[in-house]
């Protein structure tokens, strides 16, 4: 007698829709001659210097487990990293953990915080895995749409409007993926107002703070006064320094959550890779300048890219942060979906339809700009071209 699988699992991971990120993506991997617009992944190497000090250390037979939160060393760089950047100050010893990239570290703050029935808020459009990381908590993630309008932003009366008894958490992942947009420390305070008085908990997911090209530098949510006690924030080193094979991420909190979080990050990865814990010091003690270097490259391509659809005559939010543009192709009458699947099969551009972000994101295409200067301007002839056959 064969086995029910579907009956036997558990219903949660059977239910979960894949990414649909990753659909277009391994789309395009089965096709010839591709330029892919789709992943979010720095095209610049990890600068040599921090790949160094991974070789370094390796060749040195440093190669055992470390403590469970991370190295010391490491996590004395975050925390003066935290303090020099944002005015926050977070003990090394109780306060960081050192994760496998950034999406571990939102998981387990999820699960630390979360219980079932409770009611995340998830601004949208929005990264594919908070709503199902929500859901594998037995929580219920509730969509907060926003729009181009108030430019991808989090509004004040949109936060008011969704909080109900069962509200446990607010996701703030600015700079947004896929928008791109922004929140500044003005945006921040109007939502840290409607939050006080409350016992919701924030995670801000501030995994391209460092790129950013407005005037001003951006602000940590934690950062707004009375934040910090309820607030995770989580980073890491794949966007900024373009470690992304490396998976380093981090996240820092108030101990009273960050203690219980650590048992859940002991039991269930036990630590983070060793080498890439050795280079990520390397990264935040030396790195500032590569980060510099690859924000100016980001900013000609995003340029590049808003100029190019304004000759298209395609509306495009002028993103100011992430590797992202949210261009609207709504005007011609197909979904974002059957958009960016005819332009991949007739033109073999790949790009990820807006709607894999959420309902509002219905309409757009998310294009990431973490590619070549050539490969952007072969994509967008490719484009042109394409419009051209849908207007002809």
């Amino acid at each position: 007698m064969s086995l029910n699988y579907n009956e036997l699992m558990n219903p949660i991971a059977r239910d979960i829709k894949p990414s649909g990120i990753r659909k277009f993506f391994d789309l395009a991997g089965s096709m010839e001659d591709v330029i892919s617009l789709s992943i979010g992944e720095p095209d610049f190497k990890t600068p040599w210097h921090i790949r160094e000090a991974g070789i370094r250390n390796l060749n040195e037979g440093r190669t055992a487990y470390t403590p469970n939160a991370g190295l010391v060393p490491l996590r004395n760089s975050i925390a003066s990293y935290m303090s020099r950047r944002f005015g926050l100050t977070y003990d090394p010893n109780g306060e960081i953990i050192v994760t496998v990239g950034g999406s571990e570290g939102i998981d387990v703050a999820m699960r630390t915080l979360l219980r079932p029935g409770d009611e995340v808020l998830i601004p949208e459009p929005c990264f594919v895995c908070y709503a199902p990381l929500a859901q594998m908590t037995g929580a219920v993630p509730v969509a907060l749409p926003t729009y181009e309008k108030d430019a991808f932003r989090l509004t004040p009366d949109t936060l008011r409007a969704a909080i109900t008894p069962k509200t446990k958490l607010l996701i703030l992942s600015y700079p947004n993926n896929p928008t791109g947009a922004i929140m500044t420390k003005a945006d921040y305070e109007a939502i840290a107002e409607v939050l006080r008085g409350t016992d919701i908990f924030v995670i801000a997911d501030e995994i391209y703070i460092e790129l950013c090209y407005a005037k001003e530098p951006l602000v940590s949510f934690a950062s707004i006064e009375g934040m910090q006690e309820r607030t995770i924030v989580v980073n890491g080193f794949s966007k900024a320094y373009a470690m992304t094979g490396w998976r380093m991420g981090y996240l820092c909190g108030p101990k009273e959550l960050v203690r219980p979080a650590l048992k859940l990050h002991q039991f269930g990865i036990m630590s983070a890779p060793t080498t890439s814990q050795l280079a990520a010091i390397e990264a935040l003690e030396h790195g500032d300048e590569d980060v510099k270097m690859m924000r100016e490259k980001y900013n000609m391509r995003r340029k590049f890219l808003l100029r190019t659809f304004r000759e298209l005559n395609v509306p495009c939010f002028e993103p100011l942060g992430a590797f992202y543009v949210f261009p609207n192709f709504s005007r011609f009458g197909l979904s974002s979906e059957e958009f960016c699947r005819r332009f991949l099969e007739e033109e073999k551009v790949a790009m990820v339809p807006g709607s894999a972000f959420g309902e509002s994101g219905e309409g757009f295409a998310r294009v990431s700009y973490a590619y070549s200067m050539e490969h952007l301007q072969i994509a967008m002839d490719r484009l042109k071209r394409f419009i051209s056959r849908l207007e002809g």
